[in-house]
């Protein structure tokens, strides 16, 4: 049964929105164990066909790459940190990384860091949905 009043996901690979065990889905080739976000065919690593299959990603990883933003679009709080993670288990997600000093000496590439889910900033949509998306935070 779906509760119609749960938040939806903000993007279609987050699953279990609403949920106590929200999860990023992705689609791992069964040759050569690439992992993708969003269902596709093929593979475009080793070019495999019909050999992907959905993969639940882990919710621990470490901080790739980064950029402070200070600069964005009008109702949007800056600064704010948008991050690469590599996951572990595999895949790469790109997301916001919070509860964290938005300065560079705080930050260290590498650095440990969970997956969590949220609120997605408290916006809703025309209709009034609410919505839940994934952030990065450092680890605990």
């Amino acid at each position: 049964m779906v509760d119609e009043s749960a938040p939806l996901p903000v993007v279609d690979w987050l699953k279990g929105a609403g949920t106590d065990d929200p999860y990023v889905e992705g689609h791992k080739c069964g040759v050569c164990s690439a992992i993708y976000l969003g269902v596709r065919s093929h593979c475009s690593k080793c070019g495999a066909r019909d050999q992907i299959a959905p993969t639940r990603l882990g919710n621990k990883g470490k901080l790739y790459s980064y950029s402070i933003v200070h600069r964005s679009f009008p109702g949007i709080e800056v600064p704010y940190i948008s991050a690469i993670v590599d996951l572990e288990g595999g895949g790469t997600l790109k997301g916001n990384l919070i509860n964290i000093d938005p300065k560079p000496e705080n930050i260290k590439f590498d650095m440990p860091v969970d997956v969590v889910f949220d609120d997605a900033l408290g916006r809703k949509d025309q209709d009034g949905n609410s919505y839940v998306s994934y952030f990065f935070q450092p680890a605990a």
